[in-house]
């Protein structure tokens, strides 16, 4: 259970990997104090299940190798539940490791349910169990013991096998150009390059105003460029409860400033403080028809209760009869947004489509009907002489 934390080691296992026609990755990271995830560790595993560490920590490592190995377009990269770890990636490389197989996504397409978890998949498809207890390990600490590289390890060992008879099964049912459709989305690179001027479109501001709007943009913007610079938690730094007061109570000095709940006197004070009325100045500034509108909250659409309903039922029973996980196809603001007679959300498109978003637009425009047969929910097209 050596861990490679010399750069000619490194530089020879990756140049060993690169020759595979795939590696599987896992990481460790820490995020709580931090902007940026950090990274702690790296587990890998080739083709033949042999398993390595990375300590991307070690004094004078080099990762050009392991980016190298990322940047590898002949070589597929494994993952289970690859989101946290390609966001990981893309800060070290600056783009997105392509291709990308997640083990997790191919799993909810092959009728392993909603979970889909890796521990599932471990005792579903390689017979065996893992040991989750190091979970909550603190993996900047060195150093790591037995029982966390254990842990760590057991993350990547069951990737290779689990690969392996996910492929087999995608290409015997003709899905695999289904989960090629996922990959090619979660290797977008906008899903990673936030910019800070969008920050404000993640914080709950129902009910706000174009002016209120307006301001905490602005003010989301001063919050995230100074949470990246410090490397500071964005809510360590200002939270969104404190953001969306000053937005709405539009404090014209410093001294106002520090009545806001959640702001020091000593920050409003300060260069956070100085750049804080600036936005607010800047905000205020912006012509009423430059500013951002409400945010249409899909939940809140005028549609029927029961249109939606049916719309469920629908899912639940096609994704039943094709054996894939509810949640990849539609998700619930979707069906309310189907109801309401938008076309273009993700449920009506590509494979999905197929499978769902047809029956779906049917069943909204009142050309196919379900109904209970034998205990069962049927589909079928409704008679266009009755009315």
């Amino acid at each position: 259970m050596d861990i490679i934390t010399d750069n000619n080691s490194l530089k020879e296992l990756c140049q060993k990997l690169n020759k595979d026609p795939f590696v599987c990755i896992d990481t460790e990271f820490m995020r709580e104090g931090t902007y940026w995830p950090r990274l702690c560790l790296i587990q890998l595993a080739d083709p033949q299940g042999n398993t390595f560490v990375v300590d991307p920590l070690a004094t004078n490592i080099d990762l050009g190798p392991f980016c190298s190995l990322l940047t590898n377009e002949s070589l597929q990269k494994v993952l289970h539940a690859a989101r946290q770890d390609m966001e990981i990636f893309f800060h070290l490389i600056g783009s997105v490791p392509k291709p990308l197989f997640d083990t997790q996504i191919a799993a909810m397409v092959c009728g392993f349910g909603e979970a889909a978890s890796y521990e599932t998949l471990v005792r579903k498809l390689a017979g065996a169990q893992i040991d989750k207890s190091s979970r909550f390990s603190d993996w900047s600490k060195r150093p790591l013991e037995k029982r966390q590289l254990s842990y760590a390890l057991s993350d990547v060992a069951h990737l290779p096998e689990i690969y392996k008879k996910l492929h087999t099964t995608l290409t015997g049912t003709g899905r695999s150009s289904w989960v090629q459709e996922e990959m090619d989305a979660l290797c977008n690179s906008n899903l990673y390059a936030a910019e800070p001027k969008d920050a404000w479109k993640k914080i709950k501001s129902r009910g706000a105003g174009a002016r209120t709007l307006a301001v905490l943009r602005e003010l989301a913007m001063v919050r995230e460029i100074s949470a990246r610079r410090h490397n500071i938690p964005r809510q360590r730094l200002l939270k969104d409860a404190s953001l969306l007061e000053v937005a709405s109570a539009c404090p014209r000095n410093q001294t106002q400033l520090a009545r806001i709940r959640g702001l020091s006197e000593g920050t409003a004070r300060g260069k956070l403080g100085s750049e804080i009325l600036n936005a607010i100045t800047r905000g205020l500034n912006i012509p009423q028809e430059e500013r951002p509108r409400p945010q249409n909250h899909k939940e809140n659409l005028p549609v029927p209760a029961p249109v939606v309903d049916l719309l469920k039922v629908l899912l639940k029973t096609k994704c039943d009869q094709h054996g894939v996980a509810q949640k990849l196809v539609a998700k619930n603001s979707e069906l309310i947004q189907i109801a309401a007679g938008h076309d273009t959300v993700a449920a009506l498109k590509g494979w999905r489509y197929h499978i769902f978003g047809s029956d779906a637009l049917k069943l909204r425009d009142g050309i196919l009907s379900l109904s209970i047969n034998n205990g069962e929910i049927s589909m079928s097209p409704c008679d266009s002489s009755v009315g």
